[in-house]
């Protein structure tokens, strides 16, 4: 699988991925549209942001977005949950680091059963999420 860093050119392929996302999750309030997802990844896709974002395939398959400053990853979506994207994003993010750490929303048990495969454990619970939807924390260490 083709792994490689983001570009804005990126976006919307990736607002794609996301906004399907959501409009297949029932508890996922509606979030934003389509287009403001572009443009936010549109700047955090920029080399300049501060963020290291990977994405599978030449067309992008899945994405992952991580703040190296505080070794957080803020955003792992794919298109195709169980074709081992998410899993070679991780596995990049990974190498050569000794932490990680991230918020999923609460009622994502696929996200959390994926990320404890990884070996990331739960740290906290309900924390409050920018979407209202409630949050856990969870870190993994090498």
């Amino acid at each position: 699988m083709i792994l490689r860093p983001a570009t804005p050119a990126d976006a919307p392929a990736c607002a794609a991925i996301v906004r399907g996302w959501i409009e297949a999750t029932d508890w996922m309030p509606g979030g934003p549209s389509r287009q403001e997802l572009e443009a936010i990844m549109r700047q955090g896709f920029d080399p300049s942001s501060g963020r290291e974002v990977w994405v599978a395939g030449e067309v992008p398959r899945g994405y992952l977005s991580f703040d190296p400053e505080v070794g957080r990853i803020v955003g792992l979506y794919t298109g195709q949950p169980g074709h081992g994207i998410g899993k070679a994003l991780m596995d990049r993010v990974k190498s050569g680091r000794r932490h990680l750490w991230l918020r999923s929303h609460q009622p994502n048990l696929a996200a959390h059963r994926f990320y404890e495969r990884e070996g990331f454990v739960t740290t906290d619970r309900d924390l409050d999420g920018d979407d209202g939807v409630p949050e856990i924390r969870m870190e993994w260490s090498a």
